[in-house]
């Protein structure tokens, strides 16, 4: 009589644990700068991806400031990011922290930047959550290093491969993606307006191949 009681039972709990599982959302936080602040506007790329990733399947949030750099994202991480419990968090930094060195001379020491960026992965880690990381697109369309900054955004860009290789982390290597866009598309070596509207901040086209980019690691 017990084994004909405790069977449904049991085959009941199974099945309420496993619809539990199949509903969950699994939230996606954007944590980064501007371009991040701007991804949730109607042409962000963070709207492309809601518009792929549905609800109640996937809920993204964006937590861009424009402006910061990686310690802001550090200094921030705990209320912005890691409180709302995300599956994925997506870092996309760096830009600022090599175009502010330039423009305000408040721009992030190369050492500094990698510290910085490794305590974010670890909080993201202790936090239970995936990560993505992503390397700084441009600052500045001309191909084939031509821009001012391309030689120090570069060698960011590769702290960050190194990165993710050193952490197992999944990288969306937006710097090579871009630059490989602009060989084939910039025909008049424009400094802007092919896939940013003044050499960083992205367009339609850019959020767009920002979004088709970082798809793959999402679904």
């Amino acid at each position: 009589m017990r084994i004909k009681f405790y069977v449904p039972f049991i085959l009941c709990l199974s099945l309420l644990v496993f619809s539990s599982m199949a509903l969950k959302t699994k939230r996606i936080v954007f944590f980064g700068d501007s371009i991040t602040q701007a991804g949730v506007k109607p042409e962000g790329y963070i709207t492309i991806l809601s518009d792929k990733l549905k609800a109640p399947d996937y809920e993204l949030i964006g937590a861009g400031i424009g402006g910061n750099k990686v310690y802001d994202l550090y200094l921030r991480i705990e209320n912005d990011v890691l409180a709302k419990k995300p599956d994925i968090v997506v870092v996309y930094v760096g830009i600022n922290d090599v175009w502010h060195k330039k423009t305000s001379h408040t721009g992030t020491d190369y050492n500094k930047y990698i510290m910085f960026y490794q305590a974010i992965i670890d909080r993201i880690k202790e936090n239970g959550s995936d990560v993505v990381l992503c390397t700084p697109s441009v600052i500045g369309e001309k191909v084939n290093g031509q821009n001012e900054l391309d030689e120090d955004l570069d060698k960011y860009a590769g702290a960050i491969r190194e990165l993710a290789e050193k952490n197992n982390a999944p990288l969306c290597d937006l710097r090579s993606i871009f630059s490989d866009y602009e060989k084939t598309n910039n025909k008049n070596n424009q400094e802007k307006d092919v896939l940013t509207t003044d050499g960083v901040h992205l367009n339609k086209k850019g959020n767009q191949l920002v979004a088709d980019s970082l798809l793959p690691f999402l679904q």
